[in-house]
């Protein structure tokens, strides 16, 4: 089989476009990101503490 050498390149602009979005994506919603799991580890804790109390 073979396979164009211009192809490597086309595979690697879409690689670096997609981690750039993927990127944008988690440094727009890392507030949001980083509430949730706080949320998550609080929930976690308070069961944690209710299951002591048991």
């Amino acid at each position: 089989m073979y396979i164009d050498p211009n192809t490597g390149g086309v595979i690697f602009q879409v690689l670096a476009a997609f981690l750039a979005v993927f990127s944008g994506v988690l440094l727009a919603f890392s507030s949001r990101i980083r509430a949730g799991i706080a949320k998550l580890r609080r929930r976690g804790r308070n069961e944690e503490k209710e299951q002591d109390k048991e």
